[in-house]
């Protein structure tokens, strides 16, 4: 037999929930507004400003000098190329006429054999230049910035404290202050364009550093479609 109190009635724990109104218009949870979610945005964007726009103008300053080295020596390649041509053309003309005529090539001739490799070397910078694009989004390609791992302690439990928001002492070995990024690190191992580009060689391509005289470059030559044949 059951007595009575064997039967006493339990009642259940009663759940209080209560979300906090919104930390920017204060209008209840229940409305859910956009405020945080926006201020986060803004947030985001203005700790990328402070953290990562010194990062961006290196990589864009490495990425501009190399761009303008390969094209700069693109355009000689062509040039030279040209301009022998040039001379081989202008010797056919000088023998043809010492042959023929016994004398020097008329002065026309040799005027028309100068504009015409003018108008080479404009088509030619012409070419060189409209590769920066591909040259341009090359270069990037090299660029690499990395991401520590989720389970580093920097990441599980960063420096930071949750209750006054001071930095706790530095966890990350080695001292110095923790930083988002610390810099652009570039892959120098990539042997080939996408899509079939020509990019300098490995031996070619200068590490980040102070600017050097671009005579020192030296990309590869030019495909043969970019050859243009003698006059």
């Amino acid at each position: 037999m059951y007595t009575r109190s064997d039967y006493r009635y339990k009642p259940r724990k009663s759940v209080i929930r209560m979300d906090p109104d919104c930390a920017i218009c204060r209008a209840p949870a229940t409305l859910a507004c956009d405020c945080e979610a926006k201020g986060l945005e803004v947030a985001v964007r203005q700790a990328e400003a402070r953290m990562m726009q010194s990062i961006y103008n290196d990589i864009r300053s490495w990425v501009r000098a190399h761009a303008q080295d390969y094209i700069l020596e693109y355009f000689r390649l062509l040039t030279e190329r040209r301009k022998t041509a040039h001379a081989a053309h202008l010797e056919n003309i000088t023998a043809h006429a010492y042959r023929y005529y016994h004398s020097q090539p008329h002065p026309n001739e040799i005027a028309a054999a100068q504009a015409q490799l003018k108008h080479g070397i404009d088509e030619d910078w012409k070419a060189s230049v409209q590769r920066y694009p591909e040259v341009l989004e090359y270069f990037y390609s090299l660029v690499e910035l990395t991401l520590p791992d989720d389970n580093e302690p920097a990441v599980k439990d960063p420096p930071l404290s949750a209750l006054s928001g001071q930095r706790k002492a530095n966890r990350r070995p080695g001292g110095g202050t923790p930083t988002v990024a610390s810099g652009p690190s570039y892959a120098h191992e990539r042997e080939a364009l996408p899509r079939g580009r020509t990019p300098p060689s490995l031996e070619q391509r200068r590490t980040p550093g102070p600017p050097r005289d671009r005579r020192a470059y030296r990309p590869p030559p030019p495909p043969p479609t970019s050859y243009f044949p003698p006059y």
